[in-house]
């Protein structure tokens, strides 16, 4: 094996992806699979190397990135980041954003170190497990994840089954995954493809912290109409610093690492599995940690244990979906396809044969990735001091830029008005939500495993001539399921006690 960490060349397309993904994750509007695809046609010229090299940092830079307007501005800046947003804002409005951005800088890193180990040393034996599982297993995994809305929202379990229903439903128009025939899109043909998830986020989670943003803002001047320079800029909603916002110490992360090691495993197993992805990696660990913590009334309110999980889990991620990907050619993400057209287009073919034909590609991406995380943590604690600055920045700058990019960003998915229309009415629905307390983190779960689950269960069925046992009968499968019924069953018993 040749290290190129020593190559010039391999470090400067390492860096600058890496702070290129940072930068485009932490935008609300851009995500990775935008940034590496509108990359990939600039990599034609490059060797194969270099251009994987630069497309992996990417990769690692947005999902780490996505931390960043998470913690200080309450907007995911990537799907990934969804959980993160849950503790980490509250965290930062507590006065501490410091001690925010350097728990999930930290566990970044270590989740994507331990994904690192897991890709290096066991990628062609759990490139093979991910192989078997079926249908009935997938399915059997996305109802643990939807049980598992119960234990995520804070508000009554009816409100968080409710809204988790209604994701559901809103992830029903478009294509049925069996007959191929439209359903529910009442004579759009935009909507033939289903609700795209980018503008749903970013209507559910940026325009309606925008325009709360502005009521709020409106609000205080004119409370303070005259009794303050009009010109002056409106606050950030994050305070300033207190004493407390200090970096955590040594003794609190030898704590922290029952949480950390968990987070890290869950996010790798999630990531192997092909079509599942970080979001879904880091809500399962989210979920986890609660239930395993000592206070799980205080997640969602400024817990580090919450942003540690979910933070570990986005990055290990990363790793675990290139398992697959390189092994099999299998990708686990929509990241991964893209990277899979970027080895077809450099004349090379993810599989078995890539270990025997291409080792030095191999050995490209499993040390650009390591490199990459290194580089993501030194490049977000170094720029940390500037990155809370960004809460200082004046709402009348901050919103229409932010707004700008939203719309760019719905509008670049398909370069179709229609998106941005699904943005500006999911905005309003956020804002609904937010009035009548219906959680949304539940909603976006909904609507994310939904498609998978109807995908799974009408493979399952048609393979079986409709027969349900498979469901129960696969180890796996069942393992999943009655994993479901105990989590059901102990969180009904917390919530009976607590009520």
């Amino acid at each position: 094996m040749t290290f190129d960490v020593i190559n010039p060349m391999f470090l400067w397309w390492t860096t600058l992806g890496v702070v290129l993904g940072v930068t485009v994750g932490c935008i609300p509007g851009l995500t990775g699979a935008m940034v590496i695809a509108l990359t990939l046609p600039l990599t034609f010229a490059m060797s194969p190397p270099d251009a994987l090299t630069l497309l992996v940092a990417i990769y690692v830079g947005s999902v780490s990135g996505g931390l960043i307007s998470a913690t200080l501005l309450n907007i995911p800046g990537t799907p990934a980041s969804l959980m993160t947003t849950l503790d980490g804002f509250p965290m930062a409005a507590g006065g501490r954003p410091k001690r925010a951005l350097s728990l999930g800088i930290a566990a970044s890193l270590a989740g994507g170190v331990f994904s690192w180990g897991v890709l290096t040393l066991l990628a062609e034996p759990m490139a093979v497990w991910s192989t078997k599982i079926g249908p009935p297993d997938m399915f059997s995994l996305v109802m643990l994840a939807l049980v598992l809305i119960a234990v995520i929202s804070r508000e009554s379990l009816t409100m968080g089954l409710f809204a988790g229903s209604l994701g559901l439903l809103f992830a029903m128009p478009g294509m049925h995954p069996a007959t191929g025939q439209t359903r529910l899109t009442f004579g759009f043909g935009e909507l033939n493809d289903g609700l795209r998830l980018l503008p749903v986020l970013i209507g559910l989670f940026a325009v309606s912290q925008l325009v709360k943003d502005v009521g709020v803002n409106a609000a205080v001047r004119s409370d303070d109409e005259g009794s303050q320079d009009p010109r002056a800029p409106v606050s950030s909603p994050v305070i300033a610093q207190n004493t407390a916002d200090i970096a955590p110490s040594f003794r609190e992360w030898f704590g922290a690492f029952p949480n950390l090691l968990r987070s890290s495993v869950i996010g790798t197993v999630v990531g192997i599995l092909p079509g599942v992805g970080a979001n879904i990696g880091s809500i399962l660990a989210y979920a986890t940690a609660r239930t395993q913590s000592a206070a799980p009334s205080d997640f969602g309110t400024g817990c580090e244990e919450g942003i540690i999980a979910s933070e570990a889990a986005n990055n290990a991620t990363v790793g675990g979906a290139l398992i697959p990907l390189i092994s099999l050619g299998i990708p686990g993400s929509v990241i991964d396809a893209i990277l899979l057209g970027a080895f077809v287009i450099h004349g090379l073919q993810p599989g078995p044969l890539l270990f025997q034909n291409n080792p030095e590609i191999v050995h490209t991406i499993t040390q650009s990735y390591l490199v990459a995380n290194i580089i993501m943590f030194g490049f977000m604690l170094l720029t940390a001091r500037w990155m809370v600055r960004l809460v200082q920045i004046p709402k009348g700058l901050l919103v229409p830029v932010v707004l700008t990019f939203c719309v760019l960003g719905s509008y670049a998915l398909a370069n179709r008005m229609f998106d941005v229309w699904v943005m500006v009415a999911f905005g309003g629905l956020g804002l609904l939500f937010d009035r009548l307390r219906i959680p949304t983190a539940p909603f976006v779960i909904g609507f994310v495993l939904s498609p998978i689950a109807e995908q799974n269960l009408c493979a399952a069925l048609m393979a079986s001539d409709g027969s349900w046992w498979p469901f129960v009968q696969e180890p796996v499968s069942a393992a999943f399921l009655g994993i479901s019924a105990i989590v059901c069953v102990l969180t009904l018993r917390r919530r009976r006690r607590t009520s």
